[in-house]
């Protein structure tokens, strides 16, 4: 696969999502939507606390399957092309971040 390199780039924060990595995101999105409006309805039909709490459990591993998508790309393009650069130190303090949100 092709990627730009970001040190070309005029703002290197600035990423590109690539078309297999963006409908695999919205493909998830949509589950992720759905499993929302379960969620509502579970809440809106008062059912039992445990059954809720393992719905949003779910939501939430969903939605770091979303984070899991975008970071492979970040790292397989920005990052690795990043750290190749003039200012490498910037890409990891950046990497760290991300890392420390996800978990």
């Amino acid at each position: 696969m092709n990627y730009i390199p970001i040190d070309i780039k005029p703002n290197w924060r600035k990423q590109v999502i690539d078309e297999k990595t963006k409908k695999s995101a919205q493909r998830r999105l949509k589950i992720i939507q759905g499993q929302v409006s379960g969620l509502q309805k579970m809440i809106d039909d008062e059912k039992y606390c445990v059954d809720i709490l393992t719905q949003v459990a779910a939501l939430q591993a969903s939605l770091r399957g979303v984070g899991e998508v975008v970071v492979r790309r970040h790292l397989e393009s920005c990052v690795t092309a990043g750290i190749k650069g003039d200012n490498p130190e910037k890409h990891y303090d950046e990497l760290m971040r991300i890392i420390y949100k996800l978990t």
